[in-house]
């Protein structure tokens, strides 16, 4: 089995320089933090129909709701998939066929630059028709449009291209219908929709596979605040998983044969986990208060600057198919470069660096909370799921993905990061043992000729991006014959998601050129929890200095919160200036850090 899909497919993203810097570029409000209490789950079938008093003169009363599809449908369905996905899959054999004939009979071989010609004629052709193929079928297809698109350092050009399109929004519902689901989920007896909502744009923020979400402000009734609105498209669940089916089964199909790069079956088991989670609304709602009650607490459990903004659910406006949440105002990093552009913003400009700094920093610190410190995090992170609001601070969205690891996998993730922070040289044999057992007690295997160092080597690609020299002579490259990533045989299950996020990290450090090793910046967390984070006092007088220096440290971490969104606030040439300075004390921080 590739395992090497596992990291570098489906489980990681791409991040350009340019969709990351472009911070200047968003508008609108900052978040309000609020407590959460999740109402009961209506059934999705509880009212057939929507009566005229419910929606107050809105024309969603004889809406007529899309049914499941049909087993004859479902037929049609896979039948059009498997006609236009196989042909594609066997061009690529049938030319590679081709050019392997013609060598044999003329005894030359092309050149690279003549290889290139034709293979990327074979990747236009096939891009054109996947697309063409997702743009009809839609469903999951989509989703699986979207992690192509968003991987341009593992798939052809031509595919992401033709594929970019779908990053963003699929074909939206009309909002009679998105309507009349909020009026089933919702109201209570005798409400109208008018009674919840004084606002409703009929236009989406954005329409994905699952779901659609829409801004909104509340009555006073329901805290009059702006809101952004989640709905399930009707019917969806059962469409999503029999396409995933189909994926899955032409993946298998062709999972031992080299002719594809990756164990795409092993991606597609770990996302149809994933997306059955994503129909529940309200369990997202409660993954929301958890990551943030996690990163609003530092390790004594007083309250913390966030390094990130997470939108909350509001009290009694979350059931399985609508979610009503804060409404983030901003710009995905997947439109980032779009927006940047618009405003004249150079991508280069020490502003655009240090917010690149700040965005490497933020993400960081969140996953590595909460992974070793509840191994409880957002499993889907990507340039669409992460914003960028008006004062500089970064936010998270779309928690429909999460996952839960077991407390053995985070305590011996925690001593991988030690074992990495604390080693005396890359090529010392009692630190790569050490670092290479630990890798395998966490269920990792290896093909059998792979070289010793294999495991060690593994972990610092993974978690250590400011390696230098890889031990075993292993390539840091992750599309390398010789990277060690090659050598992986299984992985546990448990940790791809973490490996997603890492390679998210680390993907993003690589585009802004900043050597970045999560086991050194994760080491003082993983350090804690392996401790148990015991710091209990003997005396009162000891009791009195944490509780000074804890006042200090939530009165440092809120100053340089304000420091940070104060300076976006300044005029262009003076903020210019200023994040010139600032970003030189980092870079000056960063070189005595390698020290």
């Amino acid at each position: 089995m590739k395992v090497s899909t596992l990291l570098l497919s489906g489980f990681g993203v791409f991040v350009t320089v340019e969709d990351t810097l472009a911070f200047t570029a968003t508008t609108g409000p900052n978040l309000r933090n609020r407590g959460s209490k999740i109402s009961s789950s209506n059934s999705w079938s509880k009212n057939n129909a929507v009566s005229n008093e419910q929606v107050n003169g809105n024309d969603v009363a004889s809406v007529e709701f899309p049914p499941p599809l049909s087993k004859v449908d479902r037929i049609k369905r896979a039948s059009k998939f498997w006609s236009s996905a196989i042909p594609i899959v066997l061009s690529y054999y049938s030319k590679g066929a081709e050019l392997e004939v013609k060598r044999a009979f003329t005894g030359q071989s092309l050149t690279q630059e003549e290889e290139e010609i034709i293979w990327n004629e074979q990747h236009s052709k096939g891009a054109t028709k996947l697309a063409d193929t997702i743009r009809s079928l839609k469903g999951f297809y989509v989703k699986t449009a979207q992690i192509i698109a968003s991987r341009r350092d593992l798939f052809p050009s031509q595919y992401t291209e033709a594929l970019s399109d779908f990053t963003d929004n699929v074909d939206p519902l009309p909002s009679s219908l998105i309507k009349a689901v909020i009026c089933k989920e919702l109201l209570n007896r005798g409400e109208t929709f008018e009674d919840v909502f004084c606002e409703f744009d009929d236009m989406p923020l954005g329409a994905a596979s699952v779901a659609q979400v829409h801004r909104a402000v509340l009555t006073e009734k329901y805290g009059g605040k702006e809101v952004a609105v989640k709905v399930q498209r009707p019917s969806i669940e059962s469409k999503l998983m029999g396409d995933i089916a189909n994926l899955k089964a032409l993946a298998k199909t062709f999972r031992e044969n080299d002719a594809l790069p990756l164990d795409y079956y092993t991606v597609f088991c770990e996302l149809e986990k994933q997306l059955q989670d994503e129909f529940d609304f309200v369990a997202e709602a409660v993954a929301m208060d958890r990551i943030h009650d996690c990163i609003t607490k530092d390790e004594n459990g007083l309250p913390c600057e966030s390094p990130i903004v997470l939108p909350r659910p509001v009290p009694g406006l979350v059931s399985k198919r609508v979610l009503v949440m804060d409404y983030l105002q901003g710009v995905p990093l997947s439109r980032a470069a779009e927006e940047m552009l618009k405003r004249g913003i150079n991508p280069d400009s020490p502003e655009s660096q240090l917010f690149g700094r700040k965005l490497l920093r933020s993400l960081t610190d969140v996953f590595g909370r909460c992974i070793l410190e509840t191994g409880f995090f957002h499993a889907d992170p990507h340039p669409g799921n992460i914003f960028v609001l008006q004062d500089g601070r970064i936010g998270l969205i779309d928690f429909g993905q999460v996952k839960q690891i077991s407390g053995r996998a985070r305590e011996t993730l925690a001593k991988v990061m030690l074992a990495l922070d604390e080693r005396k040289s890359d090529s010392n044999p009692e630190d790569l043992d050490k670092i290479g057992n630990l890798a395998l007690e966490l269920g990792v295997e290896l093909n059998t000729n792979s070289q010793k160092e294999a495991p060690a080597a593994v972990a610092m690609w993974l978690f250590d991006g400011s390696v230098e020299t890889l031990p075993g002579g292993y390539d840091k490259g992750e599309l390398s014959p010789n990277s060690p990533v090659k050598e992986l045989k299984s992985f546990p299950q448990d940790l791809v998601l973490v490996g997603r996020s890492s390679i998210l990290i680390k993907g993003l450090s690589n585009r802004l050129g900043i050597p970045w090793s999560l086991s050194k910046e994760w080491a003082p967390t993983a350090r804690r929890v392996l401790e148990g984070n015991r710091s209990v006092k003997s005396t009162k007088q000891e009791e009195n200095k944490v509780r000074i220096r804890d006042v200090y440290v939530i009165f440092k971490s809120w100053a340089k919160g304000k420091a940070s969104r104060a300076i976006t606030r300044l005029p262009p040439p003076l903020r210019s200036r200023v994040a010139a300075i600032a970003l030189k004390i980092q870079k000056i921080k960063e070189a005595k850090s390698k020290r």
